[in-house]
């Protein structure tokens, strides 16, 4: 359903993390959220009477949000660069 893999989840920590074992990392927790709410979206939009993931991917749309947040206030170059490279939409301050 809305899960993704062990492997996608290592997979994803070693492209955006300092190493392989940085789950951690603001930019992992990102990219993390990221695919979780792609996959979501997926099914949301198939089952539209689904409103319990859809609460669901509502809170992980604002986590990731508040992380985003956060890591712009923390390293602006390096959010922009994330921004970029997830290609996420919206404002790049």
């Amino acid at each position: 359903m809305a899960t993704i893999t062990k492997e996608k989840t290592a997979e994803i920590i070693t492209r955006l993390g300092k190493n392989a074992s940085d789950s951690g990392n603001v930019r992992s927790q990102i990219g993390i959220l990221t695919e979780r709410i792609a996959n979501l979206t997926g099914h949301c939009s198939k089952n539209r009477k689904d409103v319990h993931s859809l609460r669901g991917l509502q809170m992980l749309v604002s986590k990731r949000k508040r992380l985003l947040k956060y890591y712009a206030r923390q390293d602006l170059e390096g959010y922009r660069a994330l921004h970029k490279e997830l290609n996420l939409r919206g404002n790049v301050s």
